[in-house]
């Protein structure tokens, strides 16, 4: 199947929109995917229709909301092919759903002494959660390093794997270089040491095919708004038997059976990790999300998006002064860099002038800056709505801001 762009791209409104008087060419998808009209229209229509609080309701529309939202995590479920549907819980987004882990699985199975693993690429929000839980515990974090290419360097895990790890965190695709970490192998590595594995595929589930049963992944999370859905709406895949060792990482009501003064017991799986209201239409809309980017076929849209990302490397490289930061052999959509006497900052700015979003910074990974010795850099992230005439658009405005520059 072939990505009919024309047609697609009229599924996005906000790319009609004009900035500073030109047309929009939106290349901050790394960050926040734009969201299509088909999941915006079910979100309006349960709200104008059938918004009421899920669960609790014997009326029309309490069961209408819980019907919509329960159907959403049926889609997560066939998404990421898990073996169970209460194995899907929801959160706020991959940052709470890490957190959630590190301090339900933290609070269950570290004692002081042991030992967390975490990548040298990993975003901040896979990064400080466990850090705390290291602190509160008087745990180890370790570090798996990478490589000037920006490929793990995954030689030195039976080094830094030992008898008190506990936990190994790792992202699929990281968000600053665009590199495609082997997290089968990892897990494979992990688990012939009795190592559960969170893989944070906030950067993956709109790029890739995952199947956590495939995988064996422990842990697996996501965003919905990195996957033309809503904001405010994420995913935390659990085994069963991890689930429901763990406490509740939060306390109110839904997530208990029984309450007394005395006593409090717990609901079942998923309700013990949700406490209060859910996000139900956030739900919703990322079950719309799913529906739409099936629609498409995430196999259509990765070669799609691999040909852009091959189209925009070779066109930068040229680029005068130019230095491309991840250059890892299996990369997506991806490209940062700095261009030689000019601030990432300044060329940021100046491109927005001419309609061109960009992300600018350390990307919350100030390690892999750290890394390569640098304060941030500029990054194009493009998505299967994006085309290489856009591309073309940022080329020569990269130009356009080099000559800015010639003194």
């Amino acid at each position: 199947m072939t990505i009919d762009i024309e047609n697609i791209r009229k599924d996005f409104p906000i790319l009609e929109e004009m900035i500073h008087g030109k047309p929009l060419v939106y290349f901050d998808n790394a960050a926040t995917t734009q969201t299509p009209s088909q999941v915006t229209d079910v979100m309006l229509e349960y709200y104008n229709k059938y918004n009421s609080n899920i669960h609790r309701g014997v009326h029309y529309l309490s069961n209408k909301s819980t019907e919509g939202a329960e159907n959403a995590r049926l889609k997560v479920q066939k998404f990421i092919n898990a073996a169970h549907s209460h194995e899907v819980i929801f959160t706020g987004g991959t940052t709470e759903s890490i957190n959630l882990v590190a301090n339900s699985f933290g609070e269950c199975y570290i004692s002081e002494g042991d030992e967390v693993i975490v990548s040298e690429m990993e975003h901040h929000s896979n990064i400080v959660p466990w850090q705390m839980l290291c602190q509160r515990k008087k745990a180890t974090l370790k570090v798996i390093p990478f490589n000037d290419k920006g490929e793990l360097m995954i030689e030195k895990l039976p080094d830094l794997i030992t008898d008190r790890t506990k936990i190994l965190a790792v992202n699929h695709i990281s968000n600053s270089l665009g590199t495609i970490n082997p997290i089968k192998e990892i897990i494979d590595f992990a688990h012939s040491k009795n190592v559960p594995v969170l893989i944070d595929a906030a950067q993956s589930v709109q790029h890739k095919k995952i199947d956590v049963q495939a995988l064996d992944a422990d842990f697996l999370v996501f965003s919905g708004h990195k996957l033309y859905g809503p904001t405010g709406i994420g995913v935390l895949y659990g085994k069963e038997k991890f689930l429901n060792e763990m406490p509740p990482w939060q306390g109110g009501g839904e997530m208990i059976q029984e309450v007394s003064f005395e006593k409090t017991t717990y609901n079942e799986l998923p309700f013990k990790f949700e406490a209060g209201t859910p996000n139900y239409i956030d739900a919703i809309g990322l079950g719309a999300a799913i529906d739409y980017v099936e629609t498409i076929g995430l196999d259509s849209i990765d070669a799609y998006e691999q040909d852009l990302l091959k189209y925009a490397t070779e066109k930068f490289e040229a680029i005068p002064g130019m230095k491309i930061y991840g250059t890892a052999k299996n990369k997506t959509s991806v490209i940062s860099f700095l261009i030689d006497g000019i601030h990432f900052y300044d060329m940021g700015m100046l491109l927005d002038q001419m309609g061109i979003a960009v992300r600018t910074g350390t990307h919350c990974t100030e390690p892999v800056m750290q890394h390569f010795g640098i304060e941030g850099t500029v990054r194009a992230s493009f998505a299967f709505y994006n085309t290489k005439e856009e591309i073309d658009s940022l080329y020569n405005g990269i130009l356009k801001v080099c000559k800015m520059f010639v003194h």
